[in-house]
């Protein structure tokens, strides 16, 4: 709202176009929910058009209003009302915010990287690093978004981690040396489940060949399925095109730059210094960016290298030792929970021994628990409309209707575009392997059961997923680039959907062309 003062008639209060759009969006589902409660037609697993409802509508408002947290309430809401259950605090918000995976989230993504980066303000440490990587290595706006890319590719242990890390590591250098927050946020989300799926020393096979087990002749067991994903990996597209644009980008090498908006926010990072467009909001708070490192602290080199060591020390070596030396590919050690807090504790161990009070430690730790809230909201309501997009069948409506085209030459692209619609309207890359991977093979196999064709497809759903979950902006990973790198959400999710989508393209393209030439 903005609020009009008149002298004569005292305050009055004016709703903006945008408020009423978001007023308007919930008196339009609450008349649904008075009129049509448990009347919606439901088929098998879905209910038909209304399936995509919550999505479109969530993604629609959050695009024209660029205000996330009403659109998703929204959408739940709209979900809720499609799928009988209008109580969805019941329903669907506490069920998803009391689950495990999502107590995971909040304590290691949100308050141990918060907090790890509210002690930083206090420390000086990224700061004494952005000024050690830029005498060693960066040398200007080009060299910064270079060291940007490379360290998306040393930190490729997954989607979510891959950002936070890379994100925390390389923002001191990038806004030392001008590059915008939406360029910045754009490489870290590229670099992140793009490299993830093609340098896969993670978790990535293991649950993706959990999925296909028994769905065609080739997956009798899970490790068939994990040799399968290894199998892929030159055909992952859409990763690779990601990963080589991004490169391209980061040394200003692309001919064109896709997008008026990231073509703005390059010329306004080089022509003003500003690293935000007027009016942004960023999704991380002045208490992650803002230093207060205490009188006569002598910022180093340990007050960033012994907590983000730890973490990759905890995080990498067990991983590697049990996957490769012990042979346990179904079940290796990966200790991220304990790697994120452990980071966090030599953060605290090493402020300490230099001589930080006790209080001062703390209130660093609180002001970056303070600086994540408005992460920590919206990533609870995006993983309830996770659930609300399971209880109407948004995926499985999506797979029906496109099941329909069955050309082995357009099989493939077909598969990555279901994909990265249903990643874009859920948010999810995990959740739409869940759902297409068991339906996408057994379609594959009845076209043409060939295994180099089963691979193709296998890498188009694997790279059309990550897709969606990049641009989406109710996804873990769009939010947390942008809460890593300082930038406005919208402002991210706008700035890099032309690349991300030039990548698609040419991935879509490219499994064409295979396919008719392997015909």
């Amino acid at each position: 709202m903005t609020a009009v003062t008149e002298p004569a008639d005292g305050p009055r209060y004016i709703i903006s176009r945008r408020g009423w759009i978001v007023f308007g969006a919930a008196i339009v589902i609450i008349g649904l929910g008075i009129l049509f409660q448990g009347r919606f037609p439901e088929y098998d697993g879905h209910f038909g058009l209304w399936s995509i409802a919550p999505p479109l509508v969530t993604i629609v408002l959050a695009f024209w209003t660029r205000e996330v947290i009403s659109a998703l309430f929204i959408g739940i809401a709209l979900g809720g009302v499609i799928a009988g259950e209008l109580n969805i605090v019941q329903g669907f918000l506490i069920p998803s915010i009391g689950t495990e995976s999502f107590a995971l989230i909040i304590l290691v993504y949100l308050w141990a990287l918060g907090g790890l980066i509210g002690i930083w303000t206090r420390t000086g440490g990224a700061m004494r690093f952005a000024q050690w990587a830029g005498s060693m290595v960066v040398r200007g706006r080009r060299s910064a978004k270079f060291f940007t890319w490379m360290m998306g590719l040393v930190f490729h242990q997954g989607g979510t981690i891959s950002t936070v890390l890379t994100g925390a590591t390389v923002k001191p250098i990038a806004d030392q040396h001008k590059v915008s927050h939406e360029e910045l946020a754009y490489m870290v989300d590229s670099t992140s489940s793009p490299v993830a799926t093609i340098i896969p020393f993670n978790v990535w096979p293991i649950y993706v060949g959990g999925l296909v087990i028994g769905t065609i002749p080739l997956f009798n067991t899970a490790q068939d399925g994990i040799a399968f994903f290894f199998s892929s990996l030159p055909y992952n597209f859409y990763a690779i095109f990601a990963v080589i644009i991004t490169f391209l980008f980061a040394w200003e090498w692309l001919p064109w730059v896709p997008g008026r908006r990231m073509r703005a926010a390059i010329k306004r990072a080089k022509e003003t210094g500003r690293l935000d467009r007027e009016g942004a909001i960023p999704l991380a708070s002045g208490e992650l960016s803002t230093l207060k490192i205490p009188k006569g602290y002598r910022p180093g080199l340990s007050d960033f290298f012994a907590p983000i060591g730890t973490l990759l020390a905890v995080a990498i070596i067990p991983y590697l030792v049990t996957y490769f030396i012990m042979g346990r590919r179904d079940d290796p050690t990966l200790l991220i929970a304990e790697a994120f807090f452990l980071a966090l504790l030599a953060a605290i161990f090493v402020a300490l021994i230099k001589g930080m009070p006790l209080a001062e430690v703390m209130n660093g730790f609180l002001d970056g628990c303070k600086g994540v809230t408005i992460g920590a909201i919206i990533l609870a309501l995006a993983v309830s409309f996770k659930s609300v997009a399971d209880a109407v069948g948004t995926a499985n409506y999506v797979v029906e209707v496109a099941a329909g085209a069955l050309s082995p030459v357009f099989l493939p692209g077909l598969l990555m575009g279901i994909c990265m619609l249903i990643a874009f309207s859920t948010g999810t890359s995990w959740g739409t392997y869940a759902v297409v991977f068991p339906v996408a093979r057994p379609l594959a196999w009845a076209v043409l059961p060939d295994p180099f064709f089963i691979t193709l497809c296998f890498a188009a759903v694997t790279g059309g997923a990550v897709f969606g979950d990049q641009c989406s902006p109710i996804s873990d990973t769009t939010i947390l680039s942008s809460l890593a790198t300082g930038c406005d959400m919208m402002d991210h999710v706008y700035t890099q959907f032309g690349l991300a989508l030039l990548a698609a393209v040419l991935g879509a393209i490219m499994y064409s062309i295979i396919v008719l030439i392997w015909i």
